[in-house]
Formats: structure tokens, C-alpha cells, sequence
């Protein structure tokens, strides 16, 4: 299946304005109703809050967009509530404050007398909705779920943050929900949000696996999430230069356990740093505690091999996390945790295009971490792996999304997820 006939395809629930017919529901202990932000000038429906291109956020007003673009709002006239909007000649961003949980989010896009085409993303680069075009006249309806955390741990303490985290990542522990509008021309017309109670798929790895905050570098968990329906959220732990005991001792697997609850999911990726500091069999045993305390929480572990380096020896990908990846194996039949063999479903994909075409997947001159198109593939192949161990995530992926071969990933020249505007050339941590 290539990028473009997913684009083809109806990715969420269309003309869905409402998250009942999401079959969704508040938490019954918090209930709220959904925030609902009617984007450009003109007449507001009641039950709307208006926003104006000036509506810049502050913590006060609790909404707003972020400083940077230079919106637009437009109004083509009549009475239609879809007859207004906010655009941009480059992408913008949209915040609204609040509470630590997962929030559904359904966005009407399209212009009344125009076309326009939009990519929607979360927090930090976590790909939503992929490249929604539609035709004069046309409206899209597109719902998805975002986790919005805090660095606090319910009972006390919180998460030991790096210093880059509380910078150039701090939108993935702030108090926002921060959305991006990318694309072409990207045409919003309304925004809301709902706090929502449903399973969570919880991340746990390194810089492969977390939200890398800047272009040109990208990690599959944070294309993850572009492949469920709404009905589940994504809430990526990972973080840049981690192994298994350095996030232990960081407190993230304290954090997601805090948070976590019966039918939940977490996905465990480290290695790439692991191999620097422990034995394969010290590594096993820091990966046996994860494996341990979540099954205590009643969530479904998935064990996820470290995919392969950019290490070619003629054709052919050499290992050079040496005998990692087995120990990841082995915990993994020993204890009964499915398992995504990512490692060597990389080494399929590398080798399909070959040494001297393998680096479209990665940043330049970097053979571990990935750019945009090669962390999208690396997330098909963990949908993969999700299908193929039949989880009861399967329930939850997208409509489009149907059996992937890593021996063909899409062609670059159909791939349509747009650069995001915050660049940088610090790299990630870890090699």
C-alpha cells in the first residue's frame, strides 16, 4: 500500500461532529462537555468560543495561537457555520489549556469557495491527520486522540526531566494541548476538544522511539499514532540518549504506571544505549522490570526489538547491537510478551532499497536516527507487528490501514507529511 492510496482512503470518521457518534464518553468521575472554538470572523454559533487571527494564547485566555505565523481569518458570507476559517501561508499553531488524560479532538477543514489541503499534528510533531485535501465547497470532518501530560507523579514526586526537555521539548510536558496546521494551505474551521476515557497505548524507548522535537529528525512513535482510530491514545515516554536503567531511574516507568490502568498497552524499544553501558544480560533483567510492574497493572506488554543501524557490508545490514536484540527475543518467549521484531524487519527495509539508497530513511549523515519518511515506514512495520501478533489493538487501527511488507515501502515520491516549521541541528542523544 503506498502513502497515496492511504491519503485516498477515509482515514477517520467523516463527517463525524460529534464524539458520540465516536461511541466515546467522559470520564463518569469528571464529566465535562467539550470545548468547541469556531475559527474566523463572522457570526459565532452559540456554544462556540470565536477565535480571531489575533487570538494569540495566553495562559489567561487558555487559548489561542502561538506566536510565529501570520494567520488569516476569513469570512465567504451566508449564514453556513462552515463559511469561515483561519489559514496560513505556512504552518501555524493552535494551544488550549488543559488537565493531564487523552483528549478527542475533531477538526472541520476547508474553505466554502476555495480548495485547500491539511496535515494536522500534536504536542510535539505527532502526526494526526495526514494530508486531507478538499475541492471548493468541500469540508472534512477528522477526529483523533491526543495524551496531554504533566512531569508530576500521581502520590508524589515527578519526572527527573533533562535539560532539553524542559526546553526545546517542553510542549510535551506543558499544560497545553497544542495543535499544528500544516500543509499546502491548511483551512480551519472549527476546533473542539473532549476529554475522553479510553485505552491508552503507552511508549517507553530512546531516540528512535520518542518525539524528536525539530525537523530534519523524526521517530516512528511519533508517527504512530497517525494509524489508530480515535478511540485510543497514544502517550509517548520515550526520550532522547535513554536505556532501559536510565529511564528507570528518571522515573518514566513510575510515571506511565501512575497513569496507567486495565486494558492498556506498552510498548518497550531500548537497546541502541543499553549496549553501551550493560550486558545483554543486565539489559534483560532492566527489561524484565518493565514486563513485571506493568502486567501488575493488568496492560498488555509488547516487547519491541531495537531496529537495525545503517550498517551495510555490501548488501547486505550487518548487527551492531550484537547480542541485544536476542536478549529482547528471549525475555519475550520466556515471560509470553508479544513481540515486534522490528530489528529485523528494519534490516527488510534497509535492504530493499540498498547501501546506496538507504539514507532517504535517515537524517543526513546520521545512520541511527531517522528523518520523517523513514520514521513513518519504521511505524508501518510496528502496525505490522501489531497485526500480525493479532493484539487487541487491531480493533483500533485506522480503516485504511491494511498489511505492510517491509521488502516494499512506499515510494518516497507519494510520501505527503509535510516539514514541520521548528528546525534545529542539535542532534538526539544517542548513536
Amino acid at each position: 500500500m503506498t502513502t497515496a492510496s492511504i491519503n485516498r482512503r477515509t482515514f477517520l470518521l467523516a463527517g463525524t461532529t460529534t464524539l458520540a457518534h465516536a461511541g466515546l464518553t467522559c470520564r463518569a468521575s469528571e464529566p465535562e462537555a467539550a470545548r468547541r472554538f469556531d475559527l474566523g470572523p463572522g457570526k459565532v454559533e452559540p456554544g462556540y468560543i470565536q477565535v480571531l487571527p489575533e487570538t494569540n494564547y495566553t495562559k489567561e485566555r487558555g487559548h489561542g495561537f502561538e506566536p510565529g505565523a501570520k494567520v488569516v481569518g476569513i469570512d465567504r458570507g451566508g449564514n453556513a457555520r462552515h463559511s469561515r476559517f483561519c489559514t496560513a501561508d505556512q504552518p501555524f499553531y493552535f494551544s488550549v489549556t488543559v488537565p493531564e488524560g487523552n483528549y478527542t479532538v475533531t477538526v472541520t477543514l476547508g474553505d466554502a469557495s476555495g480548495e485547500s489541503a491539511t496535515t494536522v499534528k500534536a504536542e510535539l510533531r505527532r502526526l494526526m491527520v495526514e494530508h486531507v485535501g478538499t475541492g471548493k465547497g468541500k469540508l472534512e470532518t477528522r477526529s483523533f486522540t491526543v495524551n496531554v501530560r504533566t512531569p508530576q507523579i500521581a502520590g508524589g514526586g515527578e519526572v527527573k526531566l533533562k535539560d532539553r526537555e524542559k526546553k526545546d521539548e517542553w510542549w510535551a510536558w506543558d499544560e497545553k494541548l497544542t495543535l499544528e496546521f500544516n500543509g499546502r494551505r491548511p483551512c480551519v474551521c472549527e476546533v473542539e476538544i473532549l476529554r475522553v476515557d479510553v485505552p491508552t497505548i503507552y511508549l517507553l524507548g530512546d531516540s528512535t522511539v520518542c518525539d524528536q522535537p525539530h525537523e530534519p529528525f523524526a521517530s516512528w512513535g511519533q508517527m504512530l499514532p497517525r494509524f489508530f482510530t480515535s478511540g485510543v491514545a497514544v502517550a509517548n515516554h520515550a526520550e532522547s540518549g535513554e536505556s532501559a536503567r536510565s529511564s528507570l531511574a528518571a522515573r518514566r516507568l513510575e510515571k506511565v504506571l501512575s497513569g496507567m490502568k486495565k486494558g492498556d498497552f506498552l510498548l518497550i524499544q531500548f537497546g541502541h544505549n543499553d549496549m553501551k553501558s550493560v550486558s545483554a544480560a543486565a539489559y534483560k533483567a532492566d527489561l524484565r522490570r518493565f514486563v513485571t510492574d506493568a502486567h501488575k497493572k493488568e496492560a498488555t506488554v509488547v516487547l519491541v526489538t531495537p531496529m537495525n543501524r545503517r550498517t551495510f557490508q555490501g548488501d547486505i545490514v550487518t548487527n551492531s547491537l550484537k547480542d541485544f536484540p536476542d536478549a529482547v527475543r528471549a525475555l519475550a518467549k520466556e515471560d509470553d510478551v508479544p513481540l515486534i521484531d522490528l530489528h529485523a524487519m528494519s534490516k527488510t527495509l534497509y535492504e530493499a532499497v540498498g547501501p546506496n539508497h538507504s539514507g532517504v530513511f535517515f537524517k543526513t549523515g546520521d545512520g541511527t536516527h531517522h528523518n520523517n519518511y523513514g520514521a513513518y515506514e519504521l511505524a508501518r512495520c510496528v502496525v505490522e507487528g501489531v497485526r500480525q501478533n493479532q493484539l487487541k489493538l487491531v480493533k483500533y487501527l485506522a480503516a485504511d490501514v491494511i498489511p505492510f511488507n517491509p521488502a516494499k515501502p512506499d515510494p518516497l515520491d507519494e510520501f505527503k507529511v509535510p516539514a514541520s516549521p521548528r528546525t534545529g541541528s542539535t542532534p538526539p542523544v544517542g548513536k
